[in-house]
């Protein structure tokens, strides 16, 4: 683990070599998060957005399966917490959004109109105490989205392939970065530490 202080709000991070180990992290996650949060999660594609948004998923004990929201946005999943309230995840995929990369106000206001026809847009503008909500592809609009948030970065940069395929396995860093988060990042810090294979 590498970073400077994690209570500062300042970002830290690990490596995540196999899709097992990107899975775990996203249950370590979700074993801090609480209703109101916003995770804003970004990389390339194939990266491993989607897997570790599954372990989040795993962490909250979501009813359905965590698949990638891309071609409807977003989607709603019932879970629990770990003290057992009850817990909704909003799972927002913004790559189609035209603009998200360097217009973030445009995109930011595209993604409100999409998430108001699915009738998600308050969960976004104001989460409720039962509801987090994990953006994948959000991080240039982020800002523009939520003041205080989580922000996961991924980066792969050896990914193995066979031929033209990425395969699930690779050299991964992700790095965590709260804003607003507070004395909250040590516990991630934590959380994550634990996660981690021996």
């Amino acid at each position: 683990m590498s970073g400077d202080n994690p209570s500062d709000g300042a970002s830290f991070s690990v490596g995540a070599p196999t899709t097992e180990a990107m899975h775990a992290l996203g249950a370590a996650v979700a074993s801090v998060l609480h209703g109101g949060d916003v995770v804003v999660l970004s990389g390339p594609l194939g990266a491993g957005k989607t897997t570790f948004a599954q372990g989040v998923g795993t962490g909250l004990a979501v009813d359905g399966p965590v698949v990638s929201p891309t071609f409807t946005i977003a989607r709603e999943l019932r879970g629990r917490f770990g003290d057992g309230a009850p817990a909704t995840l909003v799972h927002v995929d913004a790559y189609r959004l035209p603009g998200s990369d360097d217009r973030p106000q445009v995109a930011a206001t595209r993604l409100m109109d999409e998430l108001e026809s699915l009738g998600l847009d308050e969960e976004l503008e104001d989460p409720g105490p039962g509801t987090v909500v994990l953006i994948e592809w959000g991080s240039a609009m982020a800002a523009e989205l939520a003041d205080n948030r989580l922000e996961i970065g991924i980066e792969r940069p050896a990914a193995p392939s066979r031929g033209d395929v990425l395969t699930s396995d690779g050299a991964r860093i992700v790095t965590f970065r709260g804003v607003g988060w507070g004395r909250r990042m040590d516990s991630l810090c934590r959380c994550v530490e634990d996660a981690r294979p021996a």
